[in-house]
């Protein structure tokens, strides 16, 4: 099994390397809209959509929504896109995520607020179509694949941060009823871990220190929920992963949900703080 996961994560690294740093801004705006559009097909399953037929729909519809967004934010106008109105679904796309850290606190009890596959159905826009947009205004950002590689790397290093201090220290559990693993002590060394990282990567790149702690540590901080949002859906709906694509590591959401939580507020704090501009020529 272990053999098999490496496997699998070094050929998804090297697909999505070739893809962030191979591509052009528009194309990777379609390959990042290929992958929402799975993480989509999985979502319905856990909105507990059986039949593939509604899948399918729900998968269909996702798709028409991108294409509707991309349209009303100015992707690829020649005047380039609508900032204001990026920054207006980036912040829904924060507010919901504010939102889901109360339903994963009042879990189960919650769960009568979401329980139905119609609200359920509506979370995964909530996730999937920020996400996307977040992603591809980073992109097109000056050095925006350095940049897009930056916010992997955060929701990578809260990740194995938390892992490893987890393990050492773990004591007080952070949700139980929705991720027996996760403890307080494990949310503490991965946020740790981002604000050194947040200290190298300002050392190294002659970039100022708050400016790399607003753009690193509230992306580390929020990707956790990302990671308990998908694991009480799965708990709620009774399955283990989100899908079976990935040979060893479950479905796309099982490693993208972090990033889920985590892109909206990465793109909204790089916007904010005006430290880039938008690269000529979506």
């Amino acid at each position: 099994m272990l053999k098999q996961r490496v496997i699998t994560a070094l050929i998804l690294a090297i697909i999505f390397l070739s893809a962030l740093f191979g591509l052009s801004s528009t194309y990777f705006s379609f390959f990042m809209g290929a992958i929402v559009l799975i993480g989509a097909w999985e979502w319905a399953r856990l909105a507990g959509l059986v039949a593939i037929w509604q899948r399918g729909f729900y998968t269909l519809a996702i798709f028409g929504l991108l294409f509707l967004v991309s349209a009303y934010l100015g992707f690829g106008a020649e005047a380039g896109p609508d900032l204001g109105a990026i920054r207006e679904l980036l912040v829904a796309g924060c507010v919901w995520w504010a939102v889901a850290l109360l339903l994963v606190q009042g879990y189960p009890s919650s769960a009568i607020l979401w329980g139905h596959s119609l609200v359920r159905l509506v979370m995964g826009l909530l996730v999937l179509v920020p996400a996307w947009i977040a992603l591809v205004y980073v992109r097109q950002q000056a050095s925006g694949a350095w940049l897009v590689l930056l916010l992997i790397l955060i929701v990578a290093v809260a990740d194995s941060g938390g892992y490893f201090a987890g393990r050492r220290f773990g004591r007080r559990k952070l949700a139980p009823a929705v991720s027996p693993g996760k403890t307080w002590e494990g949310f503490a060394g991965g946020f740790i871990a981002n604000c050194l990282l947040a200290l190298v990567l300002s050392l190294s790149l002659n970039v100022s220190l708050p400016l790399m702690l607003i753009l690193v540590v509230p992306a580390s901080l929020v990707s956790v929920l990302g990671d308990l949002q998908e694991s009480m859906l799965k708990r709620h709906a009774g399955i283990k992963d989100s899908g079976t694509i990935l040979p060893g590591h479950g479905g796309i959401l099982d490693r993208v949900d972090g990033i889920t939580a985590a892109a909206p507020v990465f793109a909204l704090a790089l916007l904010a703080s005006g430290a880039f501009s938008s690269a000529p020529g979506f």
